[in-house]
């Protein structure tokens, strides 16, 4: 199992690399010595997990991870049930629609329906931004109690990602609060300047939040109050109809 965990270290080690990493990262960035970095990356080129780059230096990524993925999002029921109602949302909307899973401290896009204008890494599955400053992490965060949001908040590094990234506490409550009355969250400029988005949670069969629907456009096509009424109807039916309601 100690193996195992090292392994799982190892892969996790690629988390946030702008390039290949040499052996020597992999061991410093997976808190294992240089030996056992040694015998894991071995062991994950022959399964399909690692490959050495072409230069030689480092290595990356190999399609096994891919794989793994895939399967993951094949078999994850919730993604399963909502891909057709995300694709219905984006053919009414035309603005990109993505599906994020609610992770502690981050959402994680399972699913991106793209629209006419994006930026690399708006395209990626596994891209993960903080809940503390996006439209869908405000809406998960209004369907927890008041201790529970209190103690992410607490725990957050709470970062200005652009100029206009709300990282006070109180500021961030104060669009929680806002969920509550509306059941949606308009995020103007948190994550990408130029950009609002439009979030909805998605409560799980206990009630409590898993996952938020996000609709994101430009402010250069959008004043926000309009964005709000067309997107924010369409995107709270689309909710209801992934979880049944």
């Amino acid at each position: 199992m100690q193996s195992l965990g090292r392994g799982l270290q190892v892969l996790a080690s690629f988390s946030g690399a702008e390039r290949a990493l040499s052996l020597s990262e992999i061991a410093a960035r997976a808190g294992i010595t240089r030996s056992a970095a040694q015998r894991i990356v071995h062991t994950l080129r022959q399964t399909g997990h690692l490959r050495l780059t072409e230069d030689g230096r480092g290595f990356l990524p190999d399609l096994g991870v891919l794989d793994l993925t895939y399967d993951y999002l094949r078999l994850n029921p919730l993604i399963r049930a909502a891909s057709p109602v995300l694709l219905e949302l984006r053919r009414n909307v035309r603005e990109r629609v993505d599906l994020s899973l609610f992770d502690g401290q981050r959402m994680v896009y399972a699913a991106r329906m793209q629209s006419k204008r994006e930026m690399f890494f708006a395209t990626l599955l596994g891209h993960a931004v903080p809940t503390y400053c996006t439209s869908g992490g405000w809406a998960v965060m209004a369907m927890l109690p008041d201790p529970q949001v209190d103690a992410l908040l607490a725990a957050a590094d709470l970062r200005a990602v652009t100029p206009r990234t709300l990282t006070d506490p109180d500021a961030i409550r104060a669009q929680i609060a806002l969920v509550r009355e509306t059941g949606h969250a308009l995020a103007l400029e948190q994550i990408v300047m130029g950009e609002i988005a439009l979030g909805v949670a998605i409560a799980g069969s206990d009630g409590r939040p898993v996952a938020a629907i996000h609709v994101a456009g430009s402010l250069a096509e959008w004043e926000p109050e309009e964005f709000r009424r067309r997107v924010a109807p369409l995107a709270a039916e689309a909710a209801l109809a992934i979880t049944g309601g």
